[in-house]
């Protein structure tokens, strides 16, 4: 049968053994040295690899995915194409044809130790409660597979953390934002992983968090009950959807705890844990968190503009290394929310556990300059 005969196969539901890669004596395998993720590579199909199934070609020529990622990427509209046509898994190749893939990360199956110091507020041998600091994400991700808190869980806890979801978040039972500092629960083995879970499901563990804000509320303290979905536009954002059919149910309880001129700060209870929740209720109510870039619209605030102080004079050759051109080094950079109390049923003795985090150095200085320059 010729190749123009020859009737192009459906993608199976499974995958099928790797039978046409029994031999690769034949086969230029990747090479990492001169290739990496965002770069898009280009393969050459042999007189020995004619008829080869798409998927299986990029198998034998990129070990370091697995099949399954091989699949979406030739199913993705710019993933993968054969002479500049996009194919199917099963699409059969022809000599000569050319292959050519935009490499993705490769996902990581488990978490690489690192020796990063934790902060470990309380420990036993069911559980740790970890005060994260601010810029770590919890587990890693597409662009963020080192400095995450997973790896420093996995150096710290060798071999001591539950594996409930799996080997890429060892210990995870729930998670923080990556700029959003404070307490975060680890379960360090299955059951008290399945009994922790099972408090945060029904509502059993509540967190405290403390955030600083533009604005002042015009009320002590009160509840926003609001939906909350994703963005119709901006695809990184949270946003109050009350006509979205797929939006969840979201209520934060909030009190003001100081008055300034301008700011203030707030505590906060949500009372169910949707994504960036706390950040999405308070700009609804008009006091979006300070330095929340994402809600806030600006990431960096300094002391000189905590006082009305504005100085853009230019950076001279002998400036100090820490002042950027706009004048001194930001106050603080990064959204100012700090999970500081979480309180909880202990998932083995059952005794109430109380564990608060203390503000970190950025939030302190920040909250001493509004004394300072905004005390009404």
């Amino acid at each position: 049968m010729s190749d123009a005969e020859r009737p192009e196969l459906e993608p199976l539901d499974e995958l099928e053994p790797l039978d046409e890669l029994e031999s690769l004596s034949d086969v230029e395998l990747w090479t990492p040295a001169t290739e990496k993720p965002g770069d898009v590579a280009t393969r050459v199909v042999s007189d020995a690899e004619a008829g080869w199934r798409l998927d299986l070609f990029l198998a034998a020529k990129f070990p370091q995915y697995s099949r399954v990622l091989l699949r979406k990427a030739i199913q993705a509209a710019d993933g993968v194409a054969v002479d500049g046509k996009h194919g199917k898994p099963s699409f059969r190749l022809k000599p000569g044809s050319v292959v050519t893939f935009r490499l993705v990360e490769p996902p990581r199956e488990s978490p690489i130790p690192e020796d990063i110091p934790l902060d470990v507020l309380f420990e036993d041998d069911d559980m740790a409660v970890i005060n994260k600091p601010s810029n770590m994400v919890v587990h890693p991700s597409r662009g963020h597979w080192s400095g995450t808190l997973v790896g420093a869980l996995a150096h710290r806890f060798a071999g001591q953390l539950s594996s409930n979801r799996g080997p890429a978040r060892p210990g995870i039972v729930h998670r923080l934002d990556r700029d959003t500092s404070g307490a975060i629960i680890v379960a360090k083995n299955d059951v008290a992983h399945a009994n922790l879970a099972a408090l945060f499901e029904e509502k059993r563990i509540q967190k405290e968090y403390f955030a600083i804000v533009l604005g002042v509320p015009n009320v002590d303290r009160d509840v926003v009950d609001q939906p909350i979905g994703h963005h119709p536009k901006f695809r990184e954002r949270m946003t109050i959807a009350p006509n979205d059919p797929e939006a969840k149910t979201a209520q934060t309880f909030f009190e003001v705890d100081e008055r300034f001129r301008g700011f203030s700060t707030i505590r906060c209870l949500p009372k169910t844990g949707r994504t960036h929740q706390i950040r999405v209720h308070l700009a609804h109510v008009g006091c979006p968190i300070l330095c929340d870039k994402l809600y806030g619209g600006r990431a960096a605030i300094t002391e000189n503009e905590l006082a009305g102080i504005v100085d853009r004079a230019p950076r001279s050759k002998n400036a100090d290394p820490s002042e950027n051109e706009t004048g001194p080094a930001p106050i603080l950079a990064r959204q100012a929310l700090h999970a500081r109390k979480i309180t909880f049923e202990h998932p083995t003795t059952r005794e109430t556990i109380v564990v608060e985090a203390p503000l970190p150095p950025d939030m302190t200085a920040t909250l001493e300059a509004l004394r300072k320059h905004r005390a009404l």
